[in-house]
């Protein structure tokens, strides 16, 4: 029986999406033929050899309304002439193409939700742009009937919304054995995009009262403001920007790692029922880390207590969470003895069941 060809559709570097790496990974095991589709960059680094298909389009623009326009255009035809049978939109920035190829081939369609993109802060913070995003959700997500998502509050939200019943995909990590090294040199680590709404102007401040390094891996939208804010506060040598780092030499930093950051600003629906892909990276490797006390991770908290909750992000609390986590051996051992429990539950295998079925199903 010839494989049923899926074709997923983002916006970011197919190197560095690490969900996106374990569901195609996950889909082609199961027999699938998956492409992966994204956008090239001028500083796009060239692709990793994958399993599956990897797909880059041109784009003129980089950034804003432009950078849209045009890749929509191109993957609209990219999509209307690549042999496929499912198409998979990948947050709402991706969803148009789809839905309209979709409806010209009558192919399958399918929603991976990994936030709920209308209620970003970089979107509600602009009323145009926020229109513009709305009313593609309203009137096209009702329109994706067969989906997933990241966490129970995101499946509510959208099932209270647009009247879908998506299931849950954690982004949690592959289980493997682990060995943790002893960690002489305590440093702090942030792991993902560095973005708007990531308590980045809180954090560094607060690393004037912590005696350790901050090492952040990632780039994003809020990266240059966060090197500008590390030399205003006189901590360029505290606050080590490393930018994109490749999964393999991800886990290295992960599993050196003392705490983990997992900090999301109040500012957003998106943010406040996150459930964010490094907090169960931190979790896989033994890494205790710090948390707001939101609800999917006050949910996993009160299961397994591996992180410390704070209620708010100001620089002090911050601060003396950390040092908390820094200095109380037996609080810090207790936390990272959880970590080695949960991720029994929380790994990817589990969530892997959902994913095929949703694409059973079809």
């Amino acid at each position: 029986m010839k494989s049923k060809r899926i074709i997923c559709t983002v916006t970011n570097d197919l190197n560095y999406d690490q969900r996106m790496i374990r569901i195609c990974n996950t889909l082609t095991d199961a027999g699938y033929d998956v492409t992966l589709v994204g956008f090239k960059r001028k500083k796009s680094k060239p692709l990793e050899d994958r399993k599956f298909k990897q797909v880059r389009l041109p784009i003129m623009v980089e950034q804003g309304k432009l950078m849209y326009a045009h890749y929509w255009f191109n993957l609209f035809f990219f999509l209307l002439f690549r042999k496929a049978d499912i198409l998979c939109a990948i947050d709402l920035d991706t969803i148009l193409p789809v839905y309209y190829v979709s409806k010209l081939r009558g192919l399958k369609r399918v929603h991976d939700a990994h936030e709920i993109f209308t209620d970003l802060k970089e979107v509600i913070s602009r009323p145009a742009v926020y229109k513009m995003w709305g009313w593609i959700a309203r009137n096209i997500i009702p329109k994706f009937p067969i989906g997933y998502t990241i966490g129970e509050c995101y499946a509510d939200d959208f099932k209270a919304r647009y009247g879908v019943d998506y299931g849950v995909v954690r982004n949690a990590t592959i289980l493997k054995p682990v060995s943790i090294p002893e960690k002489k040199k305590r440093f702090i680590l942030y792991q993902g995009a560095v973005n708007v709404g990531r308590c980045f102007e809180q954090l560094i401040p607060a690393m004037k009262q912590v005696d350790a390094k901050l090492i952040v891996c990632g780039e994003g939208n809020f990266t240059e403001q966060a090197r500008e804010l590390a030399r205003q506060h006189g901590l360029e040598d505290k606050v080590i920007f490393e930018g994109y780092v490749p999964p393999a030499k991800l886990g290295e930093y992960t599993i050196n790692a003392y705490v983990g950051i997992t900090l999301f600003e109040d500012t957003s629906l998106s943010n406040r029922l996150s459930l964010a892909n490094r907090f169960f990276d931190y979790m896989h490797h033994g890494v205790p880390q710090l948390c707001m006390d939101y609800p999917e991770y006050v949910r996993v908290n009160n299961e397994y207590e591996i992180a410390t909750l704070i209620s708010n992000s100001h620089p002090d609390t911050i601060a003396a969470a950390l040092n908390k986590l820094l200095n109380d051996d037996t609080y810090y051992a207790h936390l990272q003895q959880n970590c080695l429990k949960a991720k029994e539950k929380y790994c990817w295998q589990e969530q892997a069941k959902t994913l095929l079925k949703t694409y059973e199903n079809l």
